[in-house]
């Protein structure tokens, strides 16, 4: 009886949920059946189950593609700096803007440092083009002014790849400083009043109190960052490469992407993204691992 009255409590928060589950059945779950792609010779007249089946011969072609690893080097190096920057950054204006006292100068730096966090990368992809040309942009007119050289930085494909990690982190250092200044609310001030009585200078507040304070959010958000280092980001690289930075900028979503949609190679595009997933679970679940040993985040 006392079961049936709480769900009956509950149901407008169960009808609250419907939609939201809905969304997710239609647009996560339900495509999931298209993972048959990867094991058959796509036939678009056929159908999804009216293809011929060929096993494995969708992933063996991938693996002799010659410009594979190097694709997958370049997911990881480019996702991996932008995982370790991703933590470095944040933490570091976090710890600068916590030590300003004037909460007005405070609050705009967090705003305008925030604002990027809202714009598409089709936006920013437009502003960064302008500003970074090597003609017309005016990050190379200040080289130009102080004596360097023009950098072309969206098309020469040894710059390209830190081109994306800087950008990236200046879109997305804004929200995890808001996470990090956060946690250093939940420092116990009295610990810094007793480093001062203790003659500790800043240098040293920040090294043995703050650190330590923050370090199980730091630890938390650097292993579960560890699953998404197959994930470089598409809407970003596909917005800003080119063909004369594929060497260097080619990750696996826009490989997909090109063998999928512009050459029709619905199966072969299918086996690469579902090898990409089956990674990124395994690296999901070891970093859930690492999160839980270290920082003692539990979903349950």
């Amino acid at each position: 009886m006392r079961s049936g009255r709480k769900i009956i409590q509950e149901i407008p928060l169960y009808l609250m949920l419907f939609p939201a589950v809905v969304l997710v059945l239609i647009y996560s779950y339900a495509p999931m059946a298209g993972i048959v792609m990867a094991f058959q010779r796509v036939l678009p007249g056929k159908g999804l189950f009216g293809s011929p089946w060929i096993g494995l011969d969708n992933f063996k072609f991938v693996f002799q593609m010659p410009t594979i690893l190097q694709v997958i080097w370049n997911t990881i190096f480019i996702a991996g700096l932008k995982a370790i920057a991703g933590v470095f950054v944040p933490v570091s204006v976090a710890l600068m803007l916590n030590n300003v006292t004037n909460q007005s100068f405070k609050r705009t730096v967090q705003t305008v440092i925030y604002l990027p966090h809202f714009l598409s990368w089709i936006i920013l992809a437009g502003i960064l083009v302008e500003i970074l040309s090597p003609s017309d942009g005016v990050v190379n007119h200040l080289l130009e002014w102080v004596g360097l050289k023009p950098v072309f930085f969206l098309g020469d494909d040894k710059i390209f790849p830190w081109t994306m990690v800087v950008t990236d982190v200046w879109k997305s250092f804004g929200f995890g400083t808001i996470i990090y200044l956060a946690a250093l609310t939940d420092i116990d001030p009295t610990l810094y009043e007793a480093a001062v009585m203790d003659g500790a200078t800043r240098g040293q507040q920040t090294w043995y109190i703050t650190l330590p304070g923050i370090s199980g959010t730091i630890i938390m958000l650097s292993t579960l960052s560890l699953g998404n280092i197959l994930n470089a980001g598409f809407d970003q690289i596909f917005n800003l490469y080119s063909p004369l930075v594929y060497r260097t900028g080619d990750i696996i979503d826009t490989l997909v992407y090109r063998t999928g949609i512009l050459n029709n190679q619905y199966g072969v595009a299918t086996a690469v993204g579902l090898l990409k997933s089956v990674v990124s679970l395994v690296l999901i679940g070891i970093a859930y691992k690492l999160a839980a040993k270290f920082a003692d985040y539990r979903l349950f």
